[in-house]
């Protein structure tokens, strides 16, 4: 075939286009060749331009944390589990020699987060309530301790995480001219502890913070009272001091509540009630300073204090067994 002659003739049987088939095919074949290597020479650069921008972005991209390259060829060492006493010894010494209380919580939860199901963990999770509320960092320590409760209620720390979680409240009670929602839960958490664990050591000091907060609520009550009557409305101010008659009479603030009560009905015209209060004050806390002021105020308007039984005064302080 490669020497056979192909004869293209015309339409009027002479002689037309002529060649050899093997020159068709050499010059297909040439053809060929020449896209071919085209398209190597442009696959071939486009490949350099690639090596060449990702060899460019690497001391790029490995700016301030170390080259990509580094990343690419370092081991996975991120995690390395160690015994749990060891973690949480250390997070004792940070806590008790370093006084660092945000480094020795990472350390417990650590134990925690590396050996979730020991006894190191339950350990660890007071400890960091402890910390947090040593750090002053009381919601962390509410977060922590109200957990621990959770998961271990039977544990002979409970008592302690519980009081914990009360301690935090109670740290955190405002000054008597702020709103007092914090004291609230303060007296509520408190109460918590003594009811479920009455027993334990932390009762008794929770009992004490009750009456602190208490007495701290009774404050709030006499400052707001204590406003209205300096704007001369006496019935609010009244309002405010039964208040503490009635609900706060153990706290320091009663004394002074009943003469202000006393100054009040003074100031109002209800006389016996004014006299009442100041026979009350002077029954119950006679050698108080408040009751000389009172007895003077009722002494200065021609009277003596003299209790009316029937009087709401009366009657409060009959039923708490003060009267």
């Amino acid at each position: 075939m490669a020497g056979t002659t192909v004869t293209f003739r015309g339409r009027d049987g002479g002689h037309g286009l002529a060649g050899t088939a093997s020159q068709g095919v050499k010059a297909k074949l040439m053809s060929a060749q020449r896209m071919t290597r085209g398209y190597l020479s442009v696959g071939a650069a486009r490949l350099a331009q690639a090596a060449t921008l990702f060899m460019l972005a690497l001391p790029l991209a490995g700016c301030g944390t170390g080259s990509l390259w580094d990343k690419f060829t370092a081991k996975d060492d991120t995690f390395v589990e160690e015994p749990a006493d060891k973690i949480y010894n250390e997070g004792l010494y940070l806590m008790n020699e370093k006084k660092d209380m945000k480094a020795a919580n990472k350390k417990f939860e650590e134990v925690d987060r590396q050996h979730p199901y020991s006894d190191w963990a339950r350990k660890s999770l007071l400890m960091s309530a402890y910390a947090s509320y040593q750090g002053g960092d009381y919601d962390g320590c509410i977060g922590a301790a109200t957990r621990y409760v959770t998961l271990h209620p039977g544990s002979p720390d409970a008592a302690y995480a519980q009081y914990l979680i009360a301690a935090s409240h109670y740290d955190q009670i405002p000054d008597v001219s702020r709103d007092q929602a914090r004291t609230e839960k303060a007296i509520a958490a408190l109460e918590e502890v003594v009811r479920k664990y009455p027993n334990s050591e932390y009762a008794t000091s929770a009992k004490a913070k009750i009456e602190g907060a208490r007495d701290q609520l009774a404050g709030k009550e006499m400052n707001t009272g204590r406003y209205y009557a300096q704007k001369r409305d006496y019935t609010a101010a009244i309002n405010r001091y039964k208040t503490v008659v009635t609900q706060y009479q153990t706290t320091r603030h009663v004394e002074e509540a009943l003469f202000r009560l006393t100054e009040a009905y003074m100031a109002i015209g209800i006389v016996g009630e004014a006299q009442t209060a100041a026979a009350v004050l002077g029954h119950n806390f006679p050698d108080s300073r408040w009751y000389k002021d009172a007895y003077n105020l009722v002494k200065s308007g021609g009277l003596e204090p003299s209790e009316n039984q029937g009087s709401w005064i009366s009657r409060t302080f009959k039923k708490m067994g003060l009267g």
